[in-house]
């Protein structure tokens, strides 16, 4: 049998889908606020009514969600996100939709991550935008998931037999293009046995739909060729860590709100005060986009993770690079943030970026001059010259903006807002009180 990809637009089209091609089960897609993918079957008897009624669940067991003493969540399946899943076997095969999330009254629930993206896409729609996204997600591959063996000792675009992955991301990929998911390129990343897939840009939502189903094709494919898959920022000491640079544009009416032909930079005013946006607000964002302790492990100088607060062009050393503009290519004028990590929750990174950038354009932020010197090797005094300030240096610091920020507070929503600042405040301290090997090979026999 063919492997069908579907485009549904409602509940009779899955229906009939569901029907034709013999699905046995449906599994019910959601995420808790920091990206953890929640999931539940039903039978193809059931769909009727969920499409109707939604299917309660307890939200109290969820992270973020609700207390115990408002304990119903409703789940309504999104019948355009239906597909088969590919690393399934096609004969009864599953099938799986993501959902948004709602009250038992039916209105939405303030702390679903869907929920809060759609609500700063609708903003962008008012003011005519439409939000693309286009991240590049890195990820390791090891022998197990006990330790960070390399399955391979290979560098930046390797091939075999240095590069041991290439089977795995070849049906990595033929499992996205048959779940309808356009990719690009791939290759082997600069750090042993680290890979990466990149995905054809799409509007945020759909794209962050996206992200999550990546990570489950990605692990599930690596698993059945015996390895495991990891989207940990850093999980191997002195070694590249995995980043997802997102490239991002505005679009209205069908063109490129970014782009400027007589700007020097090829760049709008709209786009400049997005830079500017995403500048001024990225200590405070920075916990959502880099939402555990090991990422700060990864945003560190010297290792290709963006921490400094600039823009540049040709400047990988910059927390955003403006790709070089091609002539017929106005459409592909976008900017990329390069500090977010594969291991946030994709639905509130896209809309913290997309908040900030908003603010930038709406408060007509001016944005500062392009660095393209390498900032690596600038010391204090240079970094200080130029203006140049960084990302937090650890998860407690990266919380403690979060929580001052009244942008993010307004963007995530104060029930949300609270509850992760809460969440990485706890992660900290037990971080903090932990004796690691490090300390005692380092005190003990001498202290």
């Amino acid at each position: 049998m063919d492997f069908p990809v579907f485009n549904c637009k409602n509940g009779d089209d899955v229906i009939r889908a569901v029907k034709e091609y013999n699905v046995s089960f449906i599994q019910f897609w959601f995420v808790d606020i920091l990206g953890n993918l929640k999931s539940f079957q039903v039978t193809p008897s059931e769909l009727e009514s969920a499409f109707e009624e939604g299917m309660g669940f307890d939200g109290s067991s969820i992270l973020g969600f609700t207390r115990i003493e408002e304990s119903d969540m409703v789940a309504f399946p999104d019948a355009t996100t239906f597909q088969i899943c590919a690393w399934r076997p096609m004969e009864r095969p599953v099938a799986r939709m993501f959902c948004d999330v709602r009250n038992p009254d039916g209105t939405p629930y303030e702390g679903d991550p869907r929920y809060i993206l759609r609500k700063l896409t609708e903003k962008a729609a008012q003011k005519g935008y439409t939000y693309y996204v286009g991240p590049e997600l890195e990820f390791f591959l090891f022998a197990s998931s006990q330790c960070p063996q390399p399955i391979d000792a290979g560098g930046y675009f390797d091939a075999p037999p240095l590069d041991l992955g290439n089977d795995v991301r070849r049906d990595i990929i033929f499992a996205l293009q048959r779940m309808g998911i356009p990719v690009e390129y791939s290759h082997h990343e600069v750090a042993p046995s680290q890979h990466e897939i990149d995905l054809r840009y799409n509007e945020a939502m759909k794209m962050a739909d996206v992200v999550m189903t990546y990570k489950v094709v990605v692990k599930e494919m690596a698993r059945k060729h015996g390895v495991y898959a990891t989207f940990m920022p850093k999980p191997i000491f002195g070694q590249n860590g995995s980043g997802m640079h997102v490239h991002q544009s505005l679009f209205r009416n069908g063109r490129n709100a970014f782009f400027d032909p007589n700007d020097p930079h090829h760049l709008s005013g709209e786009c400049r005060s997005y830079i500017a946006g995403l500048l001024k607000h990225a200590r405070e964002f920075c916990c959502v986009t880099n939402q555990w302790i090991n990422s700060y492990k990864r945003l560190v100088p010297g290792y290709e993770a963006p921490v400094y607060l600039a823009w540049a062009q040709r400047n990988r050393s910059a927390l955003i690079r403006v790709p070089m503009y091609k002539p017929g290519k106005e459409a592909a004028t976008r900017i990329e943030l390069r500090s977010p990590d594969p291991a946030c929750n994709p639905y509130l990174a896209f809309s913290v970026m997309l908040a900030a950038g908003l603010e930038g354009i709406e408060k007509g932020y001016e944005l500062p001059k392009a660095v393209e010197a390498n900032i690596f090797h600038m010391g204090e005094e240079d970094l200080t010259k130029h203006g140049i300030g960084s990302l937090p240096g650890s998860l407690y610091e990266a919380a403690m903006e979060l929580k001052g920020s009244t942008l993010m507070q307004e963007v995530l929503g104060e029930h949300t807002h609270a509850n992760l600042v809460g969440n990485k405040l706890i992660e900290w301290d037990a971080y903090r009180t932990h004796v690691s090997e490090f300390e005692l090979q380092r005190y003990l026999p001498v202290l």
